[in-house]
Order: structure tokens, then sequence, then C-alpha cells
């Protein structure tokens, strides 16, 4: 049995080095980014970080100077308000899609796959000429519609598979007990459907939190930014000041949230892809 392990280790060596290598120097970087964004200028380019002290002034000047509390807060509610309109409008079409057999179906799941292909650059002019003419430039509200529009046909594509593999049963039951359509989604296919329903949601947690370009053609007013273009005015502002110790702290801020939700919830994207991938 010794022998069997040891032998199965040495197999695997050779693919765990390279893994363990990346990782190691993975920590090593973000570990070096979080001190430089606690030290001065000056410690950071005579590589002594934190050689004058723990500076959290660099954190707070961000918020108290920059109104990076505001940017923060725009994203907040853009992502949040993206992942719910997402969810409510990918759902009930994937459901449909996957469950219901009409005439057309192969047409719209084909366009609902093409939309996934159509480059984000080849629809921002009519979209954004779309705006204008509704006088909604420089809103909120076009952002959280952008996003919803452009990341519904992949919330499809990624929700159908999960819908046509839940049992007819679950349906059956429910007619069998009154329900009508409409309250079987709601009460039985949704909550069957989670494993899908949350791993969509960090994806477009992830996504739109981290969002650049149609946030900078969108978002063109101050006081409608997000924190990614928050970062992009101070990154500037500050290298031009040679405040360095402020760059990554505005670093920092941007991707903690990303970070952590990836880390508390790896575990359920993992298994709402395992899921997905067997039952599709």
């Amino acid at each position: 049995m010794r022998s069997r392990t040891a032998k199965r280790i040495g197999s695997l060596l050779p693919a765990y080095i390279p893994l363990y290598a990346w990782l190691i120097f993975t920590i090593i970087l973000f570990g070096w980014v979080i001190l430089a964004s606690l030290s001065t200028t000056r410690d950071i380019f005579t590589n002594s970080l934190l050689g004058s002290g723990i500076h959290w002034s660099n954190y707070s000047g961000l918020f108290k100077d920059q109104g990076m509390g505001r940017y923060f807060a725009n994203s907040v509610v853009y992502t949040v308000v993206s992942c719910i309109g997402i969810i409510a409008v990918a759902a009930p079409a994937a459901y449909i899609l996957g469950r219901a057999r009409f005439r057309g179906r192969a047409l719209a799941s084909t366009m609902f796959m093409s939309a996934l292909a159509i480059p984000s650059i080849l629809i921002t002019i009519p979209l954004f000429s779309v705006f204008v003419a509704l006088k909604l430039t420089g809103s909120v509200v076009t952002l959280v519609i952008v996003y919803i529009c452009t990341n519904v046909p992949f919330g499809v594509f990624f929700l159908t598979g999960f819908f046509s593999s839940i049992p007819k049963e679950f349906e059956e039951s429910a007619a069998m007990d009154g329900c009508g359509p409409i309250r079987t989604f709601v009460s039985i296919i949704l909550p069957v459907a989670q494993p899908g329903i949350v791993t969509l949601s960090i994806f477009n947690f992830l996504g739109v939190w981290n969002e650049y370009f149609y946030a900078l053609i969108f978002a063109n007013d101050s006081s409608a930014r997000t924190l990614a273009l928050s970062l992009q005015s101070i990154v500037y502002g500050f290298a031009n000041t040679g405040n360095y110790g402020g760059i990554f702290a505005a670093c920092m801020v941007v991707f903690l949230p990303s970070f952590a939700v990836y880390l508390f919830v790896s575990k359920r994207i993992i298994a709402g892809l395992t899921v997905g991938a067997v039952k599709g």
C-alpha cells in the first residue's frame, strides 16, 4: 500500500511542482502589494516596506479626499441590481427554452447563442445612440440596463442546461397539488436549480464589479462613476504626485471585494459547474 502511494505521489509530482511554484509566487506578489499599500513612497522605492511604520492614511485618504466611498457605493448598486435583473430575465427564458416545446424554440436558442459571439464594441455606438435619444446618458439606470442586457444571453445559455435536466416529476407533482406554471417555477424549479443560479450570480458579480468599458462610455457623469473608473483617475493623479502607496491602496480597495466573494463561494462555483456538466 505504501509503495503504491509513493508511486502515485511520484507520478503526480511533476504536475504539482509548477502548481505550487505558481501558488507561492502569487502569495508573495499579493503580500507585497498589501505591504506596499500600507507603506510610503520612499519605503516602496527603497525596498523597505513598512520601514516607517503602518500608514493607514493611504486608505483613509481615498475615502476622505478622493471620494472613493461614493464610487464604491455606486459599484455596489450596479452590481447587486444587475445581478438580480439578469437572473430575473434569464431564468424564466432559460426555463422556457429548456422545458417547453414550441415552434421557434430552436431559432430562439440560436439567437441567444449568436448574441454571445457579438463583440461588445460592435453594439456600443447603437446603444449609446438609443440612450442619447431617450436622454438617459449619465444615469445610473443606463448602466444597469446595459449590464443586464449584455449578460442575459450567457445567463440563458448557462441556465438552460440546469432547467432541462430537472425531472418532469417535479412539475407533475406540483400540478397535482394545484400549482400553476408560475408558482411551480418560483416554488419548485428555482430552488432545485439553486446551484446554477448561485454560480451564475457569482460570475455576474465578478464581471460587473470589474467591468470598465461600458462604464467608461455610459457612466460619463462623475456622480455615476464606478469603482473601476475612479481607480483610473486616482492612479493617474497619484502617479503625478508620487503617492505610490495610495496607488496600491486604491488597487486593493477595488480588488478585495471580488477576491473575498470568490474566496468564500469558490466551492459553490465548482459545485455548480460540476452539476451543470453532469446533468447537461
